[in-house]
């Protein structure tokens, strides 16, 4: 790994708005229950028994693994991936529709679990709130996506913050950060 390393888990955060990445190492280690949202403490919260590898015990289950991939230059850690049967999973506290970076963060850890010699037969997000799995298409098999996902990796690799402007209103009202930001899309 090196410092052009991009991390997984800001793969979808540079979907939402490439500033909150800024913003989020920022504010680095302030009190979490002032600085996050209630999707995200119940996000972390939902993620508590992947981090402390209590989800499950079978030896053929990775969970809460570090994983790199030296081809994209990403690194970061998986929720669970099912050696026997191949199924890389991404756990949600509440999923109500799937959207691009969740996907593109699936796609990340994928790529890292094929470089390190897995075989990933299945993709999958998992909702925990009403446990519905949502199948995603292997980069393979939806070649508009994984092309979405290339050009993201480019695009983060090459982003400049003085040339970026959020036009999206609704993204600056639900980000915990416009109120320090000075892109924001909303009215004074």
């Amino acid at each position: 790994m090196n410092d052009n390393t991009i991390m997984i888990s800001n793969i979808n955060d540079f979907l939402f708005c490439p500033l909150s990445i800024y913003f989020h190492n920022l504010v680095g280690n302030f009190d979490k229950m002032m600085l996050q949202s209630t999707y995200q403490i119940n996000g972390s919260h939902a993620h508590k028994t992947i981090d402390t590898g209590t989800y499950s015990s079978r030896s053929a289950c990775l969970q809460g693994t570090e994983v790199y991939c030296e081809e994209y230059g990403i690194a970061g850690k998986i929720d669970v991936f099912d050696i026997e049967s191949g199924t890389l999973t991404e756990r949600k506290k509440k999923i109500s529709r799937i959207f691009d970076g969740q996907t593109l963060q699936v796609y990340a850890q994928y790529f890292a679990l094929k470089e390190m010699g897995y075989n990933v037969k299945k993709i999958r997000i998992h909702s925990m709130d009403d446990n519905k799995n949502y199948d995603i298409e292997l980069p393979e098999n939806d070649i508009k996506m994984k092309n979405k996902f290339d050009d993201t990796v480019l695009e983060m690799r090459s982003f400049n913050p003085l040339d970026f402007r959020q036009t999206n209103e609704q993204k600056c009202a639900r980000c915990i950060y416009e109120p320090m930001c000075g892109n924001s899309s909303l009215e004074s």
